[in-house]
């Protein structure tokens, strides 16, 4: 007897232990929240957008991203969520990037990263793998190189081809070389889908679901001139602003990447420390029933009601969750040769915008087509603001859409 109370003593001890223990870790994590502060919106890529065999084993994957607000702790995502095996990392860094056109970093920023307390993972096929959290104080807007030792990707691929960011892979473990100067360079991003930091003085984040207006088609390839980014520094590095956009994506089908709905829980609602949503979707939709061959006003209005239908689902689902949840109006894209509107497709557009506008379907609306058109026609974007095609804006049109954004609304 005397011996087995002996041992439940020490078995009581050591669950009262454990207990204190993980009491103390969402003490600490309440006091200075996880918040995301970069993403990208994950896709299955196609042949021209995915990695070469070369890179799928004993590889280095070096990528630059830019954090939008400061924090002293941080964590990545990495991510194998379009996966159908096992994705094999090896080995993780994060350090200060010395140049966001450039592999080089800050050496005496180099950080490695672990994965419950290993130095890689074995991330399951549709499933992100968030890092352990490593210090590294951090600005907003600082431009961090993340590199990771890639040793199985085969099998599908999980990527963001539209970064408008250039990456770099080479051979072999050079997760803490300093540059990679015979490195591939490619302007995609692969495997990556978060950064997340620590932050006591940051608000809540704005998570922008979008198409390519959002993902940055138009902008430069490293200038970090997309409307998310201009809006971002315009708000100072107060608010978080994490783009979810894929270029071409859809409100209700799938096309390029999984369709808005399909992926509203895992780019919006799952992102820590958010409280506001922007939803700008719905030109791919137009623009797709009439492409191929003239659509009737029937179609048309058929297709407003059940993009409107959408917009209510995603913003009951988005409020439950307690997210304020912002409309942005389509852009003017009648000047498109890919898409060749009709004056009925403008009609469904209007109708859309309508919707949108109208008191009490959003928290607030975000009126884009009226910040961007061509007031003598404003079917058209305004030629200063077209980026070539008709459809998407230019670094100033990005511009203009940051600063047609009321900070008021965030509160």
């Amino acid at each position: 007897m005397r011996r087995s109370h002996r041992a439940a003593l020490l078995i009581g001890s050591t669950v009262l232990g454990c207990i204190a223990l993980v009491s103390a870790v969402p003490a600490a994590a309440q006091a200075c929240p996880w918040r995301a502060a970069w993403t990208s919106a994950q896709m299955r890529p196609d042949a021209a957008n995915a990695l070469p065999a070369e890179a799928l084993a004993d590889t280095t994957l070096r990528q630059i991203v830019r954090s939008s607000i400061a924090g002293n702790q941080v964590r990545v995502r990495i991510s194998n969520v379009f996966g159908d095996a096992p994705l094999r990392i090896g080995a993780v860094t994060i350090a200060r990037s010395a140049g966001n056109g450039s592999a080089r970093i800050h050496p005496q920023t180099l950080r490695t990263l672990r994965f419950a307390g290993a130095p890689g993972a074995v991330v399951p096929p549709g499933s992100d793998w968030l890092s352990d959290p490593v210090t590294l104080p951090i600005g907003a807007f600082d431009d961090l190189a993340v590199s990771i030792r890639v040793m199985d990707a085969r099998g599908a691929q999980t990527a963001h081809p539209g970064s408008r960011a250039t990456s770099y892979h080479v051979q072999g473990d050079m997760t803490a070389a300093t540059d990679l100067p015979a490195a591939t360079r490619i302007d995609r991003w692969h495997m990556l889908s978060g950064i997340e930091v620590t932050s006591c003085t940051a608000r809540g984040g704005i998570v922008v679901l979008g198409d390519s207006i959002t993902d940055g088609r138009g902008s430069t390839t490293n200038g970090n001139d997309r409307w998310t980014d201009f809006l971002a520094r315009r708000l100072g590095g107060r608010r978080a602003v994490i783009n979810q956009g894929i270029g071409g994506n859809r409100v209700l089908l799938d096309g390029l990447g999984p369709s808005a709905m399909a992926r509203l829980d895992r780019d919006v609602l799952a992102q820590p420390g958010v409280a506001h949503l922007i939803l700008l979707e719905g030109v791919n939709d137009l623009g797709t029933l009439g492409r191929d061959k003239p659509a009737t006003d029937v179609q048309y209005r058929a297709l407003v009601a059940q993009l409107t239908g959408a917009y209510a689902q995603i913003v009951a689902r988005a409020r439950a969750r307690g997210l304020k949840v912002h409309g942005a109006t389509i852009l003017p894209f009648m000047g498109n040769d890919y898409y060749r509107p009709t004056e009925a497709a403008e009609r469904a557009r209007q109708a859309i915008n309508q919707w949108i506008r109208t008191c009490g379907n959003f928290d607030s609306v975000i009126d884009f087509d009226h910040a961007l058109r061509d007031p003598t026609r404003p079917a058209y974007l305004a030629p200063q603001f077209d980026s070539g095609d008709g459809l998407h804006p230019n670094p100033a049109g990005f511009r203009a859409m940051a600063d047609a954004v009321p900070p008021t609304i965030f509160g």
